[in-house]
């Protein structure tokens, strides 16, 4: 056993001692050890209730013969961080996850590992480390929240932020913003759409190291605590057979992913989290590759906030399997990859069935031929941009109009508030990339008051910033090069023309080559608005958003 090195011969009697200290037995000793990562905390709803998902897991282990030794890691609630100082330190808190997580898995040589996220960066940077140990490892969410409904509409967390803007421009009341204050989220969970925490558990089961049910189960279910029971269980199994992440990440398994994001319409925040999880087990995964896995794949799925289906309807549609099992019928996935299970990807989905068409469809009735992300290159973003295109009115696909520019989100947002902004505008949010901010923060604050004070099928929103899977719109994030690094983005002047075009990929403005060199000539970049502390390191060794903002 790995664990072996801190337990066994007369050597080891200093460590045996420090082990009984806690009230470990010899018995306990003799059995491998498992470390459960516990991300449990009293700042994040989809964590609240990780204490129970923890107990569970740690009684499957027990009862498949382990001795679980948990302990816990960060996270930040993006909702709480959103539109303020603390969104900085989102994105950025998943490599001191990676860190953390790896420190203690190699420092205490765990036999195996069971890691318990359930939102946003906590998912990734998770990932990110267990391909780093590279011990048998497991994950288990703490699952999505349920969404209610509420006077004929399913309310979420973006139906609160887009509240804000819908009173802004005097079409709600303060006290239907408080109904709504009051019933979106209605209990603990991951926010209830195909959000960014939502799409990585889901991504998650798909990648092969969650169990079936993963990404779906809801957190109220019994039927999550019977999940993580059997992954508890599941861990044994991985360690008895030596199946590690470096087994199960392979280059295939990240394109099974990436065709699932296609398909589900996830969060654009999964094309920066999946290149880095595959960094780790030093696979590259390009913005050109994931365009060319979007090109092929049906989008089957508008959940929140393409649509009002929400993660508990795709659950009783019959979850991420079926999905996968639809893909099958375009020899679109990789069926030979062992997964957590100690099956293959075909074994663990041949039963799995759809359950309701109106939520899932076939790929002989997708909602788009082609995937649910779209990747855009021009003058504009040399290096790229993401967009979620499944949550793009249709008239917004094709659109043209004056920049309107802004050198930070606050900015932005107070113009939009202020009745600034008009149809046909592309507002443009610049140095808030992942060395700007520093940070790359979300902006579900623009793009929801756009939304609520219904301009979001009139106005374009580009950043070289990031959205929150809870965006919907012409929302068009991770600009690159970012314009901290003197990309296109840092020149464009208001009034500019910037044409956006979804469906072919582009995204430009319209200036020579020559203009936009002569006007980078004489830019010069200004003072980090960050030098001390982690963000201040972060911004120094961060790399660009579309390589998935790893630190080099």
């Amino acid at each position: 056993m790995r664990s072996d090195i801190v337990k066994k011969g007369i050597e080891r009697a200093p460590h045996r001692s420090l082990f009984k200290a806690m009230g470990y037995t010899d018995e306990e000793l003799q059995r491998p050890l498992i470390g459960v990562v516990n991300s449990k905390s009293e700042i994040v709803p989809g964590h609240i209730h990780l204490d129970k998902i923890a107990e569970a897991v740690k009684a499957g282990i027990r009862m498949a013969g382990g001795t679980p030794v948990e302990f816990g890691a960060i996270g930040v609630c993006d909702g709480i961080a959103m539109g303020h100082m603390g969104m900085k330190y989102s994105l950025a808190t998943r490599e001191l996850i990676a860190d953390s997580c790896e420190a203690m898995g190699k420092a205490h040589s765990f036999d195996g590992m069971v890691f318990i996220p359930n939102c946003d960066k906590i998912v990734p940077g998770m990932l990110m480390a267990a391909a780093r140990i590279d011990v048998p490892a497991i994950v288990i969410s703490g699952g999505p929240m349920l969404s209610l409904n509420r006077n004929g509409k399913q309310l979420d967390l973006n139906s609160v932020f887009e509240a804000v803007g819908a009173y802004k421009a005097g079409n709600m009341t303060a006290e239907e913003v408080a109904d709504f204050e009051d019933n979106a989220c209605p209990g603990c969970g991951s926010c209830s759409g195909m959000f960014t925490a939502n799409s990585m558990n889901c991504l998650t089961e798909v990648l092969g190291l969650g169990l079936p049910g993963n990404g779906t189960v809801p957190a109220v279910y019994a039927e999550r605590i019977r999940l993580a029971k059997k992954a508890g269980m599941q861990i044994m199994e991985l360690v008895k057979n030596d199946i590690k992440p470096s087994d199960i990440l392979t280059p295939k398994a990240f394109e099974n992913a990436l065709a699932i994001d296609m398909a589900l319409g996830c969060s654009t925040n999964s094309v920066l989290h999946l290149p880095a999880i595959a960094n780790e087990v030093g696979i590259e995964i390009n913005l050109d590759i994931i365009n060319e896995i979007s090109g092929k794949v049906p989008n089957l799925c508008k959940l929140a906030p393409a649509g009002h289906h929400h993660i508990q309807d795709l659950y009783a549609a019959g979850g991420v399997q079926a999905v996968m099992k639809e893909l099958t019928k375009k020899n679109l996935l990789h069926l030979d990859l062992i997964t957590a299970t100690g099956k293959t990807v075909g074994e663990n989905i041949e039963n799995a069935k759809i359950l309701d068409n109106s939520v899932i469809r076939s790929v002989e009735d997708p909602y788009s031929p082609t995937g649910g992300i779209a990747v855009l290159k021009g003058n504009l973003v040399p290096g790229g941009a993401v967009v979620k295109r499944s949550a793009v009115a249709p008239q917004m696909l094709v659109h043209k109009g004056p920049a309107r520019v802004f050198d930070s989100e606050d900015a932005a947002i107070e113009a939009i508030y202020n009745g600034k902004i008009v149809k046909g505008d592309v507002i443009l949010i610049r140095y808030e990339g992942p060395k700007g901010g520093p940070g790359m923060r979300e902006m579900l604050g623009p793009t929801s008051a756009i939304a609520g004070m219904g301009l979001d099928k009139d106005v374009a929103l580009i950043t070289d910033g990031r959205f929150s899977g809870a965006t919907r719109g012409a929302s068009i994030g991770h600009a690159s090069p970012e314009a901290m690094e003197g990309g296109p983005v840092a020149v464009v002047r208001e009034g500019d023309i910037i044409s956006i075009d979804i469906p072919n990929g582009e995204l430009k403005v319209e200036i020579s080559d020559d203009e936009i060199k002569m006007r980078l000539a004489e830019w010069k970049a200004p003072a980090p608005k960050i030098t001390n502390g982690y963000l201040g390191r972060y911004a120094r060794l961060v790399s660009s958003a579309s390589t998935g903002a790893v630190l080099k």
